[in-house]
């Protein structure tokens, strides 16, 4: 019998066993909780040589501490395309508005029998409904394409527009090429202008991709910057990140979930039944992406972890996530 068949048949008795096990205690759920649970749910247990069938394998997480220097570029943005969006945004906001009161008004009208027709009634919802639907999707397109900005408030927005308009600001996109995700934010930046280096402030996380590098973007500033720098300017960029220590694991071993992203830890052989090993999921904290290994927190360099086949441990214990290997390929 082909290897792969054989593994999706005991895959489908393990599965199958699992559904019929018999309810727990209460007192048994409270000791797998004190084993090293993350959620309230039945841990998968499977024996050796289940665990070699379905092609499990168990690593040590290896210590390491986090580059205190990422490299990138960026490219200046254009002011104008930030004031065209605000400003897009705020007459969607007040033409929605208009448009609610005024339905309200005809509805007022209309229920107290004055002279309002049904058909005037009908027509103001209808552009009260197209009114907020256009403010909706202005709001989210502006979210999509400045993020940071979009969670200011309306006065902290028009002061950054007015430092920018005046030159006295630029905001740029800083690209990490390789990355799509990121794990802690920098907390600080320096832009290379003709072999100088210009600090700059970093605002946060943008949620569009860049469509040349499919790069994870950040929303830079600079105050004060230098004369002649203009719109579309590409620039070297060098993102100061905290020096954490943390465990080097696979990307293969990072799943997600409802509380974020985990991996399948082997618990201690003193908890083990009947021969079977358990197995728990363990969050952990990303801290930077390291080729094919994540650079991540919550976990000892002494645990065993699974490195691969977490997506059978994922299948046995129902959680609704998918693998962080499976994502890159996507």
């Amino acid at each position: 019998m082909p290897p792969a068949i054989a593994r999706v048949r005991l895959l489908a008795l393990l599965l199958a066993a699992l559904v019929c096990a018999p309810a727990r205690t209460q007192d048994e759920d409270d000791e797998r909780q004190s084993a090293g649970t993350a959620a309230n749910i039945t841990q998968p247990e499977l024996t050796a040589a289940q665990s070699s069938a379905v092609g499990i394998t168990l690593v040590h997480p290896r210590k390491a501490s986090a580059a205190a220097r990422i490299d990138g570029y960026g490219e200046v943005l254009d002011a104008a395309a930030l004031i065209a969006d605000a400003g897009r945004l705020a007459s969607t906001r007040a033409a929605a508005r208009v448009a609610g009161a005024e339905a309200q008004r005809l509805a007022a009208l209309y229920n107290g029998g004055a002279d309002a027709s049904l058909r005037a009634l009908e027509a103001a919802q209808a552009a009260q409904v197209e009114a907020q639907t256009q403010a909706e999707t202005a709001s989210a397109a502006f979210t999509l394409q400045w993020g940071p900005i979009s969670r200011l408030t309306d006065a902290q927005r028009a002061a950054l527009i007015a430092a920018l308009s005046h030159g006295q600001s630029l905001l740029l996109r800083a690209d990490l090429p390789g990355r799509l995700r990121l794990g802690t934010l920098p907390q600080a930046a320096t832009v290379q202008v003709d072999g100088s280096p210009v600090p700059a402030r970093v605002l946060g996380p943008l949620l569009r991709s860049a469509s040349d590098s499919q790069s994870v973007g950040l929303l830079l500033q600079i105050d004060h910057a230098p004369g002649g720098l203009g719109a579309g300017a590409r620039v070297l960029v060098m993102l100061e990140g905290s020096a954490d220590k943390g465990v080097l694991i696979p990307n293969a071993a990072l799943l997600y979930g409802e509380r974020g992203p985990y991996v399948y830890r082997r618990l201690d052989a003193g908890t083990a039944r009947d021969g079977k090993q358990q197995f728990a999921p363990v969050p952990v904290k990303l801290l930077q992406s390291a080729g094919d290994a994540w650079l991540v927190q919550g976990l000892d360099a002494d645990d065993f972890i699974v490195a691969n086949g977490a997506g059978v441990l994922w299948s046995l214990q129902g959680l609704g996530t998918f693998s962080a290997e499976e994502e890159d390929h996507d």
